[in-house]
């Protein structure tokens, strides 16, 4: 693979030493060059351009939309100007907010990849973390309240029995490209588009290497035993907080396809031949911006 993921541009110096100097996030928050990247139930802003670019906003301009109650979270510094995050999902129609930056609420996944790879990275960063914001109000060890620590990057539960510090979780998920030959094996789920094809995924469970679990989540999926497993690259996948680790493996000589078909409607062995050919006999490759797509790309270039 030539290049980084989508969302995986690293274009954010984050600054996390500074999280705890509150005079120093204070000042950047009010900054005159600050920008505010507002999501709304998931959703980013993002200006209707040609191409789509990430809508930001000033803190005056965000204004009464900023719910007194939530603090901005501190993605860092993006080509030198300090950035934030804010969740404005307590409105019932962000229509107006959208509006005076000239902008609209999107969904990422689908214009993510038509925007410039670092603006994408940054939503993303600013999806990801205003979710777990959003899922971890409460104390997962005792039920109480937890507030905004470390400009964003941290909650504290304000049971002072408890105290208890939770900070952003992502979790890790296996997805593996498998090939024999000059074939690779790919899977579908009912509910994708017709004819659409992926490669393999799934959770990497406690107490286990990323190793075993593709050769578990191959197995369990297809009934196929995988050797030679190497790690190709991540991407991280905010929807809602996962992060996607690539791996290759190569099936076991003579190896069949005994698939549960739990998870998946179907799995088959498709070639070269059959990749470059797939508009002719109806099959998709996943969408652009997703490692799957980027995998089978890269093994299609080897030749």
């Amino acid at each position: 693979m030539k290049a980084r993921n989508l969302y995986a541009g690293g274009a954010v110096d984050r600054a996390a030493h500074r999280r705890n100097d509150a005079d120093w996030i204070e000042a950047q928050l009010h900054h005159a060059e600050t920008r505010i990247l507002p999501v709304w139930r998931n959703q980013n802003l993002i200006l209707a351009t040609d191409p789509p670019a990430a809508g930001r906003v000033s803190l005056k301009t965000l204004g009464a939309a900023r719910p007194a109650e939530t603090a901005a979270a501190f993605l860092g510094l993006f080509e030198a100007v300090p950035h934030f995050a804010v969740d404005v999902s307590h409105l019932d129609d962000p229509a107006d907010l959208a509006s005076a930056a000239g902008a609209q609420f999107a969904d990422l996944r689908e214009l993510g990849p038509l925007l410039d790879p670092a603006e994408a990275g940054l939503l993303a960063y600013a999806r990801g973390l205003l979710y777990w914001h959003r899922h971890h109000a409460h104390c997962g060890a005792c039920g109480a309240r937890t507030a905004s620590a470390e400009a964003g990057h941290m909650r504290r539960c304000q049971n002072q029995a408890c105290g208890a510090e939770h900070f952003p979780r992502t979790d890790p998920a296996v997805i593996t490209l498998v090939t024999a030959g000059d074939a690779c094996l790919l899977g579908r789920q009912a509910s994708w588009p017709e004819g659409m094809y992926s490669t393999l995924a799934g959770f990497v469970e406690p107490g286990e290497s990323l190793e075993d679990a593709v050769a578990r989540e191959v197995f369990e999926e297809t009934g196929v035993r995988v050797t030679r497993i190497r790690y190709i690259a991540s991407q991280p996948w905010p929807f809602p907080a996962s992060l996607m680790l690539g791996f290759r493996a190569e099936a076991e000589p003579g190896a069949a396809i005994a698939p549960t078909l739990d998870e998946l409607e179907a799995v088959r062995w498709f070639t070269r031949t059959d990749l470059a050919n797939r508009k002719a006999i109806g099959m998709r490759l996943p969408y652009r911006g997703a490692i799957a797509r980027a995998m089978i790309e890269g093994w299609l270039e080897t030749g």
